[in-house]
């Protein structure tokens, strides 16, 4: 077959079914692309007519869901829609200057550390380059830069599944936080055999949880769990209230909690492993060069400042 033909579907027939795809509905997909929802009915129609294929099943009730050969066209659809609007980029600007859209998906207690100098930053670098955030736990972000939702993640080392390209931004130990008026807010550093029988205040969010419950585990200790929760500023918050202990890897310059009630920082001993955190893209794919000149900026950067005292 002449590679120069071109295919009886159109670039913008993909694009109609992966936006409902996404959305869940033709009429919201019709919402999002400003057109109307039989102009989207009949792009998939007709996409389906050349494939040869049912790609989608349609419920009024229900909204729309792909069947197995819908899935394979979006896998292919969306490398192709990609490097389409690349080329659409590079050809409209001048001087090799980067333009674009870029989903950053970000770990949420990094998001305050990560995500302000990367905007501000690299923004700054390159005002047409468009960067939009997408913050969840470690799971949902692999999840999504493998279905191509998001273009990089900056995440914890610890549980990412599949093998995606990595690189280190930089890493530190876990620490112990203490109200300030705690029996051991003198000490130089703290055992965690020393806490096992005290209250912990856990941060339960993948992969915070599992690498604090780990520590214990390995010098096989059972800490006693007060209260879970999934925000980092709210471990502070207890924590500084007297309502016991907090296990955290990221470390703040303001020594105080959301309530303006003093913390301290203690390091562990022994000294455990440092945790990396780490910027990762999809591996076995090719990277828009405006990524991969996001992500040499995040590795340019001192992300680790002397903590204030």
């Amino acid at each position: 077959m002449n590679s120069d033909q071109p295919p009886n579907f159109t670039l913008r027939q993909l694009s109609y079914l992966m936006t409902a795809a996404r959305l869940g509905t033709i009429s919201a997909a019709a919402r999002e692309l400003h057109v109307s929802s039989s102009a989207i009915s009949d792009a998939i129609t007709t996409l389906e007519h050349e494939l040869q294929s049912q790609l989608c099943i349609r419920r009024k009730s229900q909204g729309l869901a792909l069947t197995a050969a819908g899935k394979q066209v979006l896998d292919k659809a969306r490398p192709l829609l990609a490097d389409a609007r690349d080329l659409e980029l590079q050809l409209k600007t001048t001087d090799g200057e980067l333009a674009g859209p870029i989903t950053i998906g970000c770990y949420p207690t990094l998001a305050p550390m990560i995500l302000p100098v990367l905007l501000d930053g690299f923004g700054r670098l390159h005002p047409k380059v468009s960067l939009e955030i997408i913050e969840a736990t470690q799971d949902l972000l692999v999840g999504k830069l493998e279905s191509g939702e998001i273009d990089l993640a900056f995440v914890y080392e610890t549980l990412v599944p599949g093998t995606p390209n990595r690189a280190q931004l930089f890493a530190q130990p876990a620490h112990v936080v203490l109200a300030a008026d705690d029996e051991f807010a003198d000490q130089d550093a703290i055992r965690l055999e020393d806490l096992e029988n005290r209250d912990l205040i856990l941060l339960d969010s993948p992969p915070s949880s599992h690498h604090t419950l780990s520590m214990f585990a390995e010098r096989q200790l059972h800490p006693t769990i007060r209260h879970r929760t999934t925000s980092y500023e709210v471990v502070r918050t207890l924590v500084a209230r007297g309502l016991g202990y907090g296990i955290l890897v990221q470390r703040l310059s303001n020594s105080n909690s959301y309530e303006d009630l003093p913390l301290v920082i203690k390091e562990i001993e022994p000294a455990v492993k440092p945790v990396s955190v780490e910027a990762i893209w999809p591996a076995n794919s090719t990277i828009a060069p405006r990524v991969q000149a996001l992500i040499e900026f995040a590795l340019a950067q001192e992300w680790i400042r002397p903590r204030a005292t």
